[in-house]
């Protein structure tokens, strides 16, 4: 039989483990490895969970944050920092009360202002926070632990979008670090979670350290999903910023460290051989991928260039660099991902096994489409989103556009999705990212389904006929809203507010002494894990 490059790469790999991991990463051995976990889980470029939308900040704001309430395994929306809550007879006034116990990492106590700062700085970029102050008449503390929201009209969602794990997260920040827009990075790392943020031991491009938080007192029901009682089982938790995939395997391999949020999934057969890794979904509904288009910027502010590029992908193509596993990855054409109560098949006549190339050519044609260079952004660490912008672009110049990609690292591409300019002046066409699939069942909650402009996520879509239907969104019946998903999704196609990948679940990877990882719909919670 013969023996491919490839085969004696995977055999270098798996034989040589320990010699590549860098000399850096040895000598920072833990002084107690029993209670030490070390993670390596994306590049986390920014702290703030409301300026980013990041899964990687949304794992860090997790640890050190707490939030008024949590969803649990069933996505219901449990008290989390709250200790008591109810609502007036005319369903219009909700009152909360904190729970005792609740102090930030600076040994000051938890406050109701600290909350109605939070919620008001979260709901300028949240969908489910602007639909709130839309209905609120005020938002206001009434002591030092109870805050209410006064509604113009009955809202029996409001706990749920309270407790929305959909970034941007409502996280609770001190009053002092939340009084400021939210455009505005906080730059202290002081929360009130079962971690606290070491910046003594902060090593940006290597390494961020999080200390369990000694003072916190966590709820008494049991861990589920991510509700329930935050007990931090380990002492501390080292996040590893290691780019490379190869040498971050070859790390957990040799238990330099415990825990890989994206393995190589090529390498499967050394993973399974190996008794000491385990591979393990925790997110059971998985990520739907997707590109962005700027609608601001030539070409995709006309709506032809936008719908040639539903026409230009080939599915089976980005999901075989999704993932090398068949049952990990599924094709997607439904704007409220494959298996909600939403999912509808209303105007997709636009997908097809091999995507139509000559369709999509034709589009940018009749769009007046004369040359303009298409950015691309590529952020190199993220080696899926890396070889979906390369394989993009490759299919973009077979048809004859000026296609241009940009690497960069994950903040990079961050700081530059916010540029809205031409790409002349630092801006950009397309970048790829994805969303969990528990996002996509609720517009209310997801920025990716918004259209209102100015508004909406990075891309700025505007089309009025669909936000009116996702006004009504709120005050639906399931069967309403049944209704209400094949009349969005089918406007949302004609005007291309994105344009899917596909499915795809991203199963971790640990050893097997790591245990008591929590099963959940979008981030990594450090609580409940522990070492044997």
């Amino acid at each position: 039989m013969a023996i491919s490059r490839r085969d004696l790469m995977k055999a270098g790999v798996a034989a040589g483990a320990a010699l590549s991991i860098p000399r850096l990463l040895r000598a920072q051995a833990a002084p107690n490895v029993a209670r030490t976990a070390r993670m390596v889980m994306g590049d986390l470029g920014s702290f703030d969970p409301v300026v980013s939308t990041t899964y990687s900040t949304g794992a860090h704001a997790l640890a050190i944050y707490d939030m008024l309430f949590s969803p649990d395994s069933n996505l219901v929306a449990q008290p989390q920092m709250v200790g008591k809550w109810g609502v007036s007879d005319d369903r219009k006034t909700y009152t909360f009360e904190l729970r005792d116990g609740l102090g930030w990492h600076d040994g000051t106590p938890v406050t109701a202002s600290d909350c109605v700062a939070s919620i008001r700085r979260w709901a300028q970029a949240a969908p489910g926070g602007q639909l709130i102050m839309e209905r609120s008449k005020d938002i206001s503390k009434k002591d030092d632990k109870i805050f209410t929201i006064a509604l113009k009209e009955p809202f029996g969602l409001l706990p749920d979008l309270l407790a929305s794990v959909a970034t941007p997260c409502l996280f609770i920040m001190r009053e002092k670090d939340a009084d400021r827009p939210a455009s505005e990075q906080v730059t202290a790392n002081i929360g009130s979670g079962p971690f606290k943020f070491n910046d003594s031991l902060a090593k940006p491009s290597a390494s961020f350290t999080y200390d369990r938080n000694q003072q916190y007192v966590p709820r008494n029901e049991p861990a589920d999903g991510l509700a329930g009682g935050k007990v931090a089982k380990v002492d501390r938790v080292i996040w590893e910023q290691i780019s490379d995939q190869q040498t971050a395997f070859a790390a957990i391999q040799a238990g330099e460290v415990d825990f890989l949020a994206a393995p190589p999934l090529d390498l499967l057969s050394t993973i399974q051989n190996d008794r000491n890794l385990k591979l393990e979904v925790l997110n059971k509904g998985g990520l739907d991928c997707y590109m962005r288009l700027n609608f601001l910027q030539k070409p995709f502010d006309n709506v032809k260039a936008r719908q040639a590029m539903l026409h230009l992908v080939d599915q089976q193509s980005f999901l075989a660099l999704l993932s090398p596993i068949p049952e990990y990855v599924h094709p997607l054409t439904s704007l409220f991902g494959n298996s909600s109560p939403y999912t509808n098949d209303a105007d997709t006549g636009w997908y097809r096994q091999g995507g139509n190339p000559e369709k999509a050519k034709q589009l940018f044609k009749e769009a007046g489409y004369s040359g303009e260079k298409i950015v691309i952004l590529q952020p190199t660490p993220v080696r899926w989103i890396s070889e979906c912008a390369q394989l993009v672009a490759a299919e973009l110049r077979k048809i004859g556009i000026n296609a241009q990609l940009v690497p960069g690292s994950w903040g990079d591409v961050q700081a530059r999705a916010a540029n809205k300019g031409p790409v002349e002046n630092g801006g950009w066409s397309i970048f790829i990212t994805a969303n969990s699939a528990y996002a996509d069942t609720n517009p209310l909650i997801n920025n990716t389904l918004t259209a209102n402009g100015d508004k909406a996520w990075f891309g700025w879509p505007t089309n009025h006929e669909y936000e009116t239907l996702r006004g009504k969104w709120a005050d639906a019946t399931l069967e309403e809203r049944q209704a209400l998903a094949r009349k969005m999704q089918g406007i949302w196609w004609a005007f291309v507010g994105c344009v899917m990948l596909g499915q795809f679940a991203t199963p971790i990877l640990r050893r097997s002494t790591l245990t008591g990882l929590l099963s959940t719909p979008s981030l990594m919670p450090m609580w409940n894990m522990q070492k044997a």
